[in-house]
């Protein structure tokens, strides 16, 4: 019979030497831009560096070796958005195991191809996690294979604890750590190894807004599914916590704090420019939630988690252009020009002497609302911020034009 108990230090300290040489102790970097933005000392743990791209690694093989040494392991199934299944993929391989992983259908194809390279067999079902989960176990039962949960299971949790002792030994007098939370293994595990080493260290789960259960059940008292929507933070996207790590988030998590999506894009983008870290949207949740002031100020030393940098490029790059356009760095301008020779040039110079830097243009000579004689112009342009923009349409409009702003 499974042991259903959380794990204790101890435990940690064993998945440690478990799983030492095969994960990677990972850096923690210090950030003075996200420092001077947040009224905090804040470090960044980062896991995106972690072989096979997040923390997960470390619980898949920790329970893997765990069931090996039993010598009674045929095959495994998980279920899983990404994350979970290239640890599993991986740790399977290791040992030779044969590996079956159901991801959502949704799953990100980088992510679905990269579990496929470490061997692993890809079953796609179903719309989210939970769904995949529910497919997972049928196989386990239908195929008699060893089910590895992604997140409700001691040896997984003890896994993950092994960033904690790795945080208390990198910075010893660390006040307050920033953990993403989907199933809440992560920041179980963190939990119980720092409050276990260091009982004065706040924990601050996050969460998406759009799936936010361990908030829920919190409020609540008890577990619950909840609804949940479409989020770009795919790897916490979890919408029923586990029971064990429920258990955890109360003894251990001192809040569950939630962010939004615009917040999360927000992170993603700085987190590129300034720390030159590629990160997916779970990992950056942690940083939406310190520059959202989600967690107190004047913490003092404070780790944000960096869980993973499993990013589909083409996700990356709409992240991106969403991310300029709310920032003000990006305009798509329409403006109805006389179809004249010099009336481009003339509109062109308005935007030079202004400072915005042109990408593309595009006439349009017919549609419903171009009169004869008229050609309508958009006009991408790159810009500095908000200010930027609201000086170009001004002194356009003060020009004669009509300028409207397009999505």
């Amino acid at each position: 019979m499974q042991d259903r108990s959380l794990p204790t230090l101890e435990d940690i300290e064993r998945a440690r030497e478990r799983i030492r040489g095969s994960a990677l102790y990972t850096p923690l970097d210090y950030s003075e831009t996200f420092s001077r933005l947040s009224d905090n000392e804040v470090y960044l743990k980062l896991e995106n560096l972690q072989k096979t791209g997040s923390f997960k690694l470390r619980g898949a093989l920790n329970k893997i070796t765990v069931l090996a040494e039993s010598g009674t392991l045929t095959g495994v199934v998980a279920a899983s958005a990404g994350n979970h299944a290239q640890g599993v993929a991986y740790a399977a391989r290791g040992r030779g195991v044969p590996c079956t992983i159901v991801m959502p259908e949704g799953a990100s194809l980088a992510k679905i191809m990269a579990t496929q390279r470490y061997g692993a067999r890809v079953v796609l079902h179903g719309d989210d996690y939970d769904a995949a989960y529910g497919h997972a176990s049928e196989i386990a039962m239908r195929e008699g294979l060893t089910y590895i949960h992604a997140f409700d299971d001691p040896d997984i949790i003890a896994g993950q604890g092994t960033i904690g002792l790795e945080i208390a030994e990198q910075l010893p007098d660390v006040s307050a750590v920033i953990v993403p939370m989907g199933g809440g293994g992560l920041a179980a595990g963190i939990a119980i190894a720092l409050k276990s080493l260091r009982p004065g260290v706040k924990i601050y789960g996050v969460q998406a807004k759009a799936v936010p259960a361990f908030r829920h059940a919190l409020d609540l008292g008890a577990i619950e599914t909840v609804p949940g929507e479409p989020t770009i933070a795919d790897g916490i996207a979890v919408r029923r916590p586990g029971v064990l790590t429920f258990e955890a988030a109360k003894r251990y998590i001192d809040d569950v704090v939630v962010v939004e999506e615009d917040e999360i894009a927000r992170a993603m983008i700085l987190l590129m420019e300034r720390s030159k870290l590629v990160v997916e949207g779970a990992a950056a949740t942690t940083i939406a939630a310190v520059l959202g002031k989600k967690v107190p100020a004047g913490l003092g030393k404070v780790v944000a988690v960096l869980s993973g940098g499993n990013v589909d490029v083409v996700v990356l790059s709409r992240i991106i252009e969403h991310g300029l356009v709310e920032s003000g760095r990006y305009l798509r301008l329409a403006v109805t020009i006389q179809d004249r020779v010099g009336a481009l040039r003339d509109l062109l110079d308005i935007v030079a002497r202004l400072r915005a830097n042109v990408l593309t243009v595009h006439h349009q000579r017919v549609g419903s609302h171009i009169h004869l004689g008229q050609t309508e112009v958009e006009i991408d342009l790159e810009t500095r911020d908000h200010a930027h923009i609201r000086l170009i349409c001004d002194t356009l409009r003060q020009a004669g034009y009509e300028p409207v702003i397009r999505d």
